[in-house]
């Protein structure tokens, strides 16, 4: 090949790779988007079947003593959803959380109606990329602005996919149970 010929495949390809970085930019940009403009709403019910997590728990469990639904609402549709409960210990269980989090609301009944001092995320579920990361930020946004919460503390289950999520949000392992563990956020 003589040298011309050279020259304007090298300025071919040199185009054809910033002509490649600037879609790949533009469909990173749109694909995160939604992120940007999305809010964190309370829901009074959220489909069961979609909890990878724990579908057993039905609305009325995640909903009575002070527990709460929360989902990140982007263009009228929820992109991830966070169940927890408020209690002034850390669970090791379910049923522990159940007790707990009736305890924490019957003494907010006696006292100034704040349930707990510790939010417990007991399941999280994204239906679309980022927006598990997304609704824990959101919510533990929220809780440091609370007057009466300090610590989000999860009750996750005791898999892979559970500890790898929270240990990527920079989530500190504070104790491991039978059959669950215990992951607190910190920053």
């Amino acid at each position: 090949m003589n040298k011309k010929k050279k020259r304007k495949v090298k300025i071919r390809i040199k185009a054809g790779i910033r002509k490649n970085k600037q879609i790949i930019k533009k469909k990173l940009n749109n694909f995160f988007d939604w992120v940007k403009g999305a809010d964190l709403v309370s829901l009074k019910e959220c489909n069961i079947n979609e909890d990878p997590v724990r579908p057993e728990l039905d609305n009325e469990f995640r909903t009575n003593y002070g527990r709460k639904i929360y989902g990140v609402k982007y263009k009228n549709e929820i992109h991830a959803i966070m169940c927890f409960a408020f209690t002034n210990e850390i669970p090791r269980s379910i049923e522990e959380l159940d007790k707990l989090s009736k305890d924490a609301f019957l003494q907010s009944t006696l006292r100034d109606q704040k349930v707990g001092k510790i939010a417990i995320a007991y399941t999280v579920w994204s239906k679309k990329k980022g927006g598990g990361k997304l609704i824990v930020k959101e919510v533990f946004k929220m809780i440091k602005k609370s007057n009466h919460l300090n610590r989000l503390v999860t009750l996750s289950p005791l898999t892979d996919m559970a500890t790898k999520f929270h240990l990527r949000n920079k989530a500190k392992l504070i104790r491991v149970n039978e059959t669950t563990q215990n992951f607190e956020y910190t920053k």
